[in-house]
């Protein structure tokens, strides 16, 4: 199976209502779709998630599955769940990957998570 079958996009939101500029608190929610491509059912094992903050400070995230759930993705199958993270600046960035296991040959892999940008509207220009 090829990875590339594994699709994954991310719409990251500002949550304004969450948040406060004067502590320093900027919270966004993402929504991640994984598509799975592929003729075999796979399921997301595990998540590792690089948070960097406009400052270049950065923060990892290591976990089983996602949200709670370690789903398993039918061929042709979307699943599609919403987080959040919470940054000290009001722009920042995530990236990361995912680790998910063919069930029919039992082979784990890894598929990238495309790095997309959290941002308070308006502040870039």
């Amino acid at each position: 199976m090829s990875d590339l079958a594994i699709d994954v996009t991310v719409t990251p939101e500002y949550r304004a209502e969450e948040s406060s500029q004067a502590e320093s608190r900027f919270v966004f929610s993402y929504t991640v779709s994984v598509h799975n491509g592929s003729p075999h059912s796979v399921q997301l094992m595990a998540r590792y998630w690089k948070i960097t903050h406009g400052s270049g400070e950065h923060q990892e995230v290591r976990g089983k599955g996602v949200v709670g759930q370690q789903p398993l993705i039918g061929p042709g199958q979307q699943f599609r769940y919403t987080s959040r993270a919470m940054l000290q600046t009001p722009v920042g960035v995530m990236e990361g990957v995912y680790t998910l296991l063919d069930t029919s040959t039992q082979r784990v892999f890894e598929v990238s998570i495309p790095t997309f940008r959290l941002a308070v509207p308006y502040q870039l220009h």
